[in-house]
């Protein structure tokens, strides 16, 4: 597996292979809310606060596709600074056009390599809905390991009922530093170099990966 440098980091943007991550704006707020009403992302457009006006620890970063620099979703990180308790927790959601082609993994890989290289953290935590395989795939694929279900977690969509949850955990040793990324039957987009358009055809991928 050929090793992947980590990702330059400056005040601005986070460079992956795929991705480049810069912190949100109020110019992008619109657009994020766009992609977090669709339904294959969880349909909670009109409730979704921007992390700009979260917590301050909340911080968000855009997920853009590095030649066309569009919007394609959201990840965002959180972290426990107990020092008995120390952790940093990541969240993603992508538009549903872009799921399915390595921009999520990739995404997460970065994130995750700045937490651990640059905030100093020794574990990381996601936890996806227990029933989005393709998100679970996606982020064991970077080292994050089942730790167990968290019944009636995450409110349903549309508000009515609520689901369980996957509480997934990586130790900084656990993290993947090789590529996985490759080629993939009808996503030849896969095939072309970090500067490609990764614009593609919609996957049915689901949201968590996301």
């Amino acid at each position: 597996m050929d090793a992947v440098p980590a990702p330059e980091v400056s005040a601005l943007v986070l460079h992956g292979q795929r991705s480049q991550l810069v912190p949100v704006t109020d110019e992008h707020v619109a657009e994020l809310r766009r992609i977090r009403a669709a339904p294959e992302v969880g349909g909670t457009g009109g409730t979704w606060t921007p992390p700009l006006a979260a917590a301050r620890r909340a911080v968000g970063r855009e997920v853009r596709c590095p030649r066309r620099c569009e919007v394609r979703g959201l990840a965002q990180y959180t972290e426990e600074d107990d020092e008995n308790y120390r952790h940093a927790s990541i969240d993603i959601f992508l538009d549903p056009l872009m799921q399915g082609q390595g921009l999520g993994r990739d995404s997460v890989a970065t994130l995750a390599r700045y937490l651990v290289d640059h905030r100093g953290h020794h574990r990381l935590v996601i936890d996806p809905a227990a029933d989005n395989t393709a998100a679970i795939r996606c982020y064991a694929s970077v080292g994050f390991r089942p730790v167990g279900v968290m019944r009636r977690y995450e409110r349903d969509a549309h508000g009515e009922g609520w689901h369980d949850g996957l509480l997934m955990d990586l130790l900084a040793k656990e993290l993947q530093r090789g590529s996985t990324d490759g080629p993939r039957p009808g996503s030849a987009a896969l095939a072309q170099p970090i500067s490609t358009d990764l614009t593609g055809a919609p996957s049915t991928q689901n949201s968590d990966t996301r």
